[in-house]
């Protein structure tokens, strides 16, 4: 394989500036053809709706007091902080699995740390915008990342174009899957996530908290940049020479030096999928074809990579692609379609509507 060739991703470009670098944050390409219709996404909170499952279940004694909240208009670390000044206890002692989206109506699950202490009345929580469901006590704080995934039902409205299209791209979604893009979420507005990151790497004082964000996107991009090239090849969702493979609905992964044809058929069948670094200190792990376009994309951004090595993140991997459970669609005679799935962790169900539709 000869050295790979990146071209420009896509249209819409953003270009995110700082004293030493500028870097373009820009449209990854489609893997079926770019959408050929148009739509709005969360033109009300119920027309986005999420709901968090854990992977575990809480055991119901313990120091830390669980609840499940159904949340309209708010984000998670909003009501992070509303939780620690009801219960008078520091923000670092309440947790929540994973962030979700402040436009849509979302259930997720929050930690109070309360050694010694009785549940406060949680019903005393609730508003117009917030609900407590269910309140269950465990022993350990519900830490970021122990979520099995998400289910959603969302509803494009105003949706204009070809519902041919739509169908095809949706039953290959069904049945191939669509590119683990990370979303355009984990970059902020305009792309600043990328810009703090840049500054922080340049030696800007911030927080603990939003250091993280600035992390994140940074290792997002470089993985957004490796699956575009490879959406590019057609081969996002394919075994190319040196692949590591993530196990389905897991964080195990291996690697194979032979490609077959079992191994050909697993990925066909959805029981694993070709990975992509998430960038930092450890063995790339990849080889031959796979490892030149790690590498290439890792040479090419190197303020980035310098400064998640400055800070100590760990290399893991990432899932190429995503096979969706339970997909289904239903058009409907307001000129919308009702959409409902599944994704594992980490997923972004905006990465699957952008296969089909182009939205506001």
């Amino acid at each position: 394989m000869g050295i790979p060739t990146l071209t420009p991703l896509g249209h819409k470009n953003i270009l995110v500036m700082s004293t030493n670098l500028t870097i373009e944050i820009a449209v990854c390409p489609y893997a079926y053809g770019s959408p050929k219709s148009s739509g709005t996404i969360k033109s009300t909170p119920d027309d986005f709706i999420v709901k968090e499952n854990l992977s575990f279940q809480a055991e119901g004694s313990g120091e830390h007091a669980f609840l499940q909240i159904q949340k309209k208009g708010e984000n998670t670390e909003d009501v992070a902080r509303l939780l620690a000044r009801f219960a008078k206890v520091r923000r670092g002692d309440v947790g929540y699995a994973g962030l979700k989206d402040r436009h849509g109506l979302t259930t997720q699950w929050f930690s109070i740390w309360l050694p010694g202490k009785d549940d406060s009345d949680w019903m005393q929580l609730e508003s117009k915008n917030i609900k407590v469901l269910q309140s269950i006590r465990h022993v350990r704080k519900l830490k970021r990342g122990a979520l099995l995934g998400n289910d959603f039902q969302i509803k494009v409205r105003d949706l204009t174009g070809d519902k041919n299209a739509i169908e095809k791209q949706l039953q290959s979604i069904k049945e191939k899957g669509f590119p683990n893009y990370f979303a355009s979420q984990r970059f902020g507005h305009q792309g600043q996530n990328i810009n703090k990151a840049i500054a922080l790497f340049n030696g800007a004082k911030v927080n603990r908290e939003q250091r993280s964000i600035y992390l994140s996107a940074a290792r997002a991009y470089l993985f957004n940049l490796i699956l575009a090239h490879r959406v590019k090849q057609e081969n996002w969702n394919q075994a190319i020479a040196g692949d590591v493979f993530l196990l389905n609905k897991s964080n195990s992964y291996f690697k194979n030096n032979q490609i077959c044809d079992s191994l050909m058929q697993r990925i066909v069948q959805g029981d694993i999928h070709p990975t992509a670094i998430l960038y930092g200190k450890g063995e790339i792990e990849t080889k031959a074809d796979a490892l030149a376009i790690e590498e290439y994309i890792i040479h090419s951004q190197e303020c980035l990579v310098d400064g998640l090595l400055k800070w100590g993140l760990k290399a893991s991997r990432r899932a190429l692609r995503v096979i969706p459970d339970q997909l289904e669609w239903e058009f409907q005679k307001d000129s919308g379609i009702q959409l409902g799935f599944s994704l594992p962790s980490g997923s972004y169900a905006t990465s699957l509507l952008r296969e089909i539709v182009n939205f506001e």
